[in-house]
């Protein structure tokens, strides 16, 4: 879709990605980014988020951007208001997620569980635990077996340095899992297993239904594979300047990188009139 074009125009809702998209790559929200989502609300505009991080890691999106929407949380497998507040939440099925669990660790990856706000895992000291602990502003609690969280999962996330290795995981145990649970990479280092028939498409179609929004009036934001179903959702897409070809090719238009503020510029080039 054309820059400028009268479908941008006419956007009432921008619903955005977080890590990768809204903040930088050292998790940072730039004064740009804040001042572009106070430009959004003075035309009227509203405003959330969609992650893969747990509600707990939206808390403080949530006072600096003053948020005031119901936000997706798990890759929209719960709905929360800004408050943290649950309005929906899902967890993966018992049988998939120990079916994901056995397929996470037969590929070598350190393995994560979130189960309501709760970070759980085997290896404080694994890759990326410092920069999740910075993400979403939460300790980890160690669990020797987690297994026994398999009833209660929310997201269980694959976790490796190796990206091309988790990017091949990503087809076989989707593949594996097929409609038991939703698998998508959210970064290139973390394969998200989510569950079943619910992803960042269906919170969009959520926020549709409860605002009153046809969906051709709503703008999504992303830089990941996870971010296309919200794409394929919404009337007018936006894809980050870091994100892989796959999903530029995917949105109606690209911007610059989350280390360049592409967020703010394409709301002022694509969104406001």
């Amino acid at each position: 879709m054309a820059a400028g074009s009268d479908t941008a125009h006419q956007i009432a809702l921008v619903i955005s990605d977080v890590d990768g998209t809204l903040v930088t790559s050292d998790k940072r929200l730039t004064d740009a980014t804040v001042a572009a989502v106070g430009r959004l609300r003075a035309a009227g505009i509203g405003f959330s988020i969609a992650s893969a991080r747990p509600p707990i890691g939206l808390r403080s999106l949530v006072a600096a951007l003053g948020l005031d929407l119901p936000m997706g949380a798990f890759n929209g497998a719960s709905v929360v208001r800004p408050d943290l507040s649950v309005l929906s939440e899902r967890t993966i099925p018992e049988a998939a997620a120990r079916a994901a669990l056995d397929l996470l660790l037969a590929e070598g990856l350190d393995v994560w569980v979130f189960t309501g706000d709760a970070w759980c895992l085997r290896d404080p000291h694994g890759p990326y635990t410092d920069l999740e602990r910075r993400t979403i502003g939460a300790e980890p609690r160690v669990v020797a077996d987690l297994g026994t969280l398999m009833g209660t999962a929310a997201k269980i996330v694959g976790v490796s340095r190796d990206h091309a290795h988790l990017a091949d995981c990503e087809t076989r145990i989707a593949a594996a899992l097929a409609d038991r649970a939703t698998v998508h990479r959210s970064q290139a280092y973390y394969l998200d297993v989510t569950p079943p028939h619910l992803d960042k498409g269906q919170f969009v179609a959520w926020m549709s239904a409860h605002l009153g929004i046809p969906a051709a009036r709503i703008a999504t934001f992303g830089d990941a594979g996870n971010d296309r179903p919200m794409f394929a959702r919404s009337g007018f897409s936006v894809a980050m300047g870091n994100a892989e070809d796959g999903v530029k090719a995917a949105a109606s238009a690209v911007t610059d990188s989350n280390d360049a503020d592409g967020f703010a510029h394409a709301v002022e080039r694509f969104i406001l009139p």
